[in-house]
């Protein structure tokens, strides 16, 4: 997750984000999917106003990931930190666990690992920034898509999940270049209803007749 914040640290500094804009973002925010959606489109050319826009829809999906979540952490106070650390990381290292005790170590184990790792990696990519003229030279921009197929890849046993991965992205690549920085990235979330949309109307496969003996 630091090399990811470096990456994350190295893009905003490209896009003129000073280094303590970088560190607050990433203390507050504390999502990486909706602060690279913002990167990218103010370094696109467009509105930062569309780029948090964007990213809060994006970030929407932590919705039901606090759903699942809910199962097992305490009701007290500590669920607003708890919802704090709601993310693609925490979902998936406690989604495997049936017990709520197991499920809520995984799930503050890697919270908290995230944040500390995150903000420390974005303050070590603008500083990296500060010193090296093209930080992208050093391969840090394909972290954060390698870091999210490596999340996603198990979800797409799901054939639901799959197929709105199949159109959301043609919708994305159909659409980039032709709308406004960052709405690609919002329309392709029309995958989603379409892929299930698509699995419902497949038809189910014919039973096989049992052999009936004379």
């Amino acid at each position: 997750m630091w090399v990811v914040g470096v990456s994350y640290g190295a893009a905003a500094h490209g896009i003129g984000l000073a280094w303590w804009q970088i560190l607050l973002m990433s203390c507050v925010v504390l999502a990486g999917s909706s602060e690279f959606v913002l990167v990218s489109v103010v370094a696109a050319g467009g509105v930062p106003i569309v780029g948090a826009l964007a990213g809060l829809l994006v970030n929407a999906r932590n919705f039901s990931y606090a759903l699942s979540i809910g199962r097992f952490v305490r009701t007290d106070k500590t669920i607003y930190a708890a919802a704090h650390i709601v993310n693609d990381e925490t979902a998936v290292y406690s989604a495997p666990h049936r017990d709520p005790v197991a499920a809520r170590r995984a799930f503050l184990v890697c919270g908290l690992a995230v944040v500390v790792a995150w903000p420390l990696g974005g303050l070590t990519g603008a500083l990296v920034g500060q010193v090296i003229a093209s930080p992208e030279t050093l391969g840090l921009d394909a972290a954060f898509p390698a870091l999210m197929a490596a999340l996603a890849l198990p979800a797409l046993r799901d054939p639901d999940t799959r197929w709105a991965a199949v159109f959301g992205g043609t919708i994305a690549l159909a659409t980039a270049g032709f709308v406004t920085a960052g709405l690609p990235v919002m329309l392709a979330l029309l995958g989603i209803p379409i892929g299930r949309l698509a699995t419902r109307r497949r038809p189910a496969a014919e039973p096989i007749p049992e052999e009936v003996d004379a």
